[in-house]
Parts: C-alpha cells; structure tokens; sequence
C-alpha cells in the first residue's frame, strides 16, 4: 500500500471521531504531555490502534491521540511523538502529520525539548522557533515524489509562519512571559552533542538544538499546513566545564517550565479561527 492510501486509511477511521472537524492540531514533545490535564477531553485512541501510526518508544512520549477543547476551540493533541532515532523511517515520523491534513487541521503547534547553544540562554526558557537547519536530518520527502499529498520541491523560506510568532510574542509579552526567538538544529539523536558538536552549531548560527521537530515541519510545509513552533530549553550545552545530561533531567527541566509554555499555547489556540 503506498503511502496516500495509509494516510486516507488512517484519516477515514480518524474522521469516525473528528465531529468537529478540528482546524488545530498540537504535537507535544518530552515532559510536555501535562498539557493534556487543561484539555477537555472528548476521546483518547491509542496509536497502536490507528491504522499504519508509529507507537511511541520513549519515556516521556504516552502515546496518545486526543480529540477535546481547550479555551474554547476544538483540537487535535499528539500526546507522544515519534522519532529517527528510535528506528522508524522519515516517513514514519512524518505520517501523523500528513494525517492531521487530511482530517481538516490547517495549523500545527510544535512543541519540544531542545538544548540551548545559546550562551545567554538558561534552563527552562522557551524559544520561538523562527527558523531551522535540516542538514543534519534524513528529509523525509525523499524518493519519488506524490503531487496529491505535495509538490516535488516544496519553498521553505517561511516553515514557521511570521504571522503566528508575532501573535505569540504578543500573549507572551501580555503574559509577562519572557520569550526567546532562534533557529532550531535538527539532528538525528539518540546521543546528546558533544562539546566540539554543540560549538560547531552554534557557530553555523543556531541557538538551540534538538532531535525531533524538523521531519515533522518539512512535511507539514509539503502539505499545505501553517506551523507554530517552541521549544523548552532544557539544558545548556555550550558551556565549558562538565556537561553531563541524562534524559531524567530533561524530562525534569520540561516539567517545571511547562504552565508557561501551556499558557502560551492556550492562548495561541484561543486566538485562532
């Protein structure tokens, strides 16, 4: 079966739950899965029971897809993602998003944990993701291409749409929470960068860098959906004494900041459509 018909296979049993067509879809990365607990929750379907998705491998990722509403507006909510690393294809990883299209969603919330190559950022601080660099990624549009789901060279000059960051700015400054704003490196995991990794990114003009996000945005651009993107930094990477990192702090360091990245979201969610 090639890949159109596994999407239309997989949005045709979803659709049986999309009642209100949602035009809003949020994908949640580690230790941001809390969100959920501000959902009014109208259905939970595990991924294993969609037709073709991924399962979630990775501690911090449930696994999860929820139809509710939050601030009012109807959604769609990724509760777990999937990634290279854990041994699925681009394709995979890219396939829940190309679902969420075909479902009716125009727009995309991405949210992950990335670690900070910025030496001014700190820990817990969210970036705005204005841009990104893919080189380090395998582009999951590889191969022959479909025209029903995308053109063959799809423009990238604004993979996150201008017109979404300045509306976030805007909540955040109304919320008094501090927001940065950078360019995100895409790498493929599953160990953290080295030191002499972590000053090659950001000497190449990244701030922040993670392993997830950027399949997943390139995709959504193939497609047609607008892209909202954030990250919560949860590690410093470019320091010069010890920088030992486990996945346990990461998860930590999510948790603590993750009522300020929900409240951004909310409010984003609730001034759209």
């Amino acid at each position: 079966m090639n890949t159109f018909d596994k999407i239309a296979e997989a949005s045709k049993f979803l659709n049986t739950f999309n009642i209100h067509r949602s035009k809003v879809a949020v994908v949640l990365g580690s230790g941001l899965g809390n969100f959920v607990q501000e959902l009014v929750v109208e259905k939970e379907i595990p991924y294993e029971n969609i037709p073709h998705f991924p399962v979630s491998t990775v501690k911090g990722h449930s696994g999860k897809l929820i139809f509710g509403s939050i601030a009012g507006k109807h959604i769609i909510a990724m509760a777990g993602r999937f990634h290279f690393y854990e041994g699925y294809t681009a394709e995979d990883v890219v396939f829940p998003i190309r679902v969420m299209k075909f479902l009716g969603v125009e727009t995309v919330l991405i949210s992950n944990a990335a670690g900070g190559v910025d030496p001014s950022f700190k820990v817990g601080d969210l970036m705005i993701i204005r841009d990104h660099i893919s080189m380090a990624t395998i582009n999951p549009l590889l191969g022959k291409n479909d025209d029903r789901i995308g053109p063959r060279f799809p423009d990238m000059s604004e993979p996150y749409k201008k017109e979404l960051i300045h509306k976030a700015k805007e909540i955040g400054a109304a919320m008094g929470v501090e927001l940065k704003e950078g360019i995100y490196y895409g790498v493929t995991g599953p160990t953290f960068e080295t030191h002499a990794e972590y000053r090659m990114i950001y000497l190449l003009g990244a701030h922040a860098v993670g392993m997830s996000t950027v399949q997943e945005v390139i995709a959504a651009v193939h497609i047609g959906l607008h892209v909202f993107a954030m990250s919560v930094i949860t590690d410093i990477g470019i320091r010069e004494e010890d920088n030992v990192i486990t996945h346990d702090e990461v998860l930590q360091a999510a948790k603590e900041a993750e009522p300020k990245f929900s409240g951004i979201f909310k409010e984003l969610i609730a001034s759209l459509y």
